[in-house]
């Protein structure tokens, strides 16, 4: 094995036993020129790290322990090891998602099985320091179920370029948004209710402003547009040209680099599909579904003109390379055999 060269270093998130996968901890692969990964080994064993965040300025990585309830700091040793940076805090049922606010100050975590967010404030060494639990959601749409209370599924957290967090709640089909208070933790701006039984589960952040969100349920995509401040929601489409099965449920969303393409992974029919951004940052257009590589697409990642796609249950990345004018992914130029990935995050 190598040593991994200048931001060509890669983390993956990954199942453990405890949560039904073959990974040992974190993993660390390097990028090469050619699009191709290779799988450098394990930086850390640890508890079922499904999903994993990056400190911005120091050499600090903060995974969850989802079937552990807790939030972990690790820092940097050597080429691409990781050891315990202070103890793990406490977090909630099945903890899926960490985000690093932009400035350190901050780290979010979502929880999937009881729908707490919760903030955890860093120190000047980006280790934990408190612990701020945010307010429970209540379901918007709450007369369509009556009796029948839905559990809120809080899933994933955006670090909004205003300083704002937007986080969704893949239960109660709602966005929302917070500011952020040192000393009290998040504090609710406003929501966005989404429609009934979407399931918003991942978010990006156009440069127009605008917020793109993938639906886990419906496989749809929304978009929703700051006006005055306050989101709303402007777009509703389907999320692939071909439709979806009645087992899919879509995963991650991302853009490419210059902003023109968005991807979304779908588990089940195990493809990517790609859309094209339209009027202004206001709709998606789907245009084309791809074969993932592998089976149940949980994340992907694009870097310059590659396309990693990391499927959790066949253990393997695969790769393509895009096609600079349509954004389109071409064959596959590379795959990579990775226990249980679940994230792939770049680590610088």
């Amino acid at each position: 094995m190598t040593s991994p060269g200048p931001h060509s270093l890669i983390w993956t998130g990954t199942y453990t036993p405890d949560g039904g996968g073959r990974a040992e901890g974190i993993g660390a692969l390097s990028a090469r020129p050619d699009g191709s990964l290779e799988w450098l080994g394990t930086a850390v064993r640890t508890d079922s790290p499904s999903f994993v965040a990056v400190h911005p300025t120091l050499p600090v990585v903060y995974a969850v322990a989802e079937q552990r309830k807790m939030v972990r700091a690790f820092r940097r040793t050597g080429d691409f090891g990781l050891e315990p940076l202070g103890d793990p805090q406490p977090s909630g049922e099945a903890t899926c998602h960490v985000a690093v606010d932009p400035q350190g100050r901050f780290l979010t975590a979502t929880c999937w099985g009881d729908g707490q967010v919760l903030l955890y404030e860093l120190d000047s060494d980006g280790g934990i320091t408190a612990r701020f639990p945010a307010l429970p959601s209540v379901d918007p749409h709450a007369s369509q179920t009556p009796g029948e209370p839905r559990q809120s599924r809080a899933h994933a957290s955006l670090m909004l370029t205003d300083g704002r967090i937007m986080t969704t709640d893949l239960g109660h089909d709602t966005l929302r948004i917070w500011n952020y208070v040192p000393g009290s933790g998040l504090v609710v701006d406003h929501e966005v209710a989404l429609p009934f039984g979407c399931g918003p589960r991942h978010l990006v952040q156009h440069a127009s402003g605008n917020v793109f969100v993938v639906s886990e349920y419906s496989v749809e995509v929304f978009v929703v547009r700051p006006e005055a401040g306050t989101f709303e929601l402007v777009f509703r489409g389907p999320a692939t040209s071909g439709g979806s099965q009645p087992n899919d449920s879509a995963a991650e969303i991302c853009l490419s680099h210059e902003g023109r393409h968005v991807y979304v992974g779908v588990r089940g029919s195990n493809l990517v599909s790609v859309l094209e951004v339209g009027a202004d940052g206001t709709e998606l257009v789907p245009v084309q579904d791809s074969p993932s590589g592998g089976n149940w697409p949980r994340h992907h990642l694009v870097r310059g003109r590659w396309l990693h796609v990391a499927h959790e249950r066949s253990d393997n990345i695969a790769t393509f390379e895009l096609d600079p004018a349509t954004g389109l992914p071409g064959i596959l130029v590379h795959n990579l055999e990775v226990p249980s990935p679940t994230a792939l995050v770049p680590a610088e």
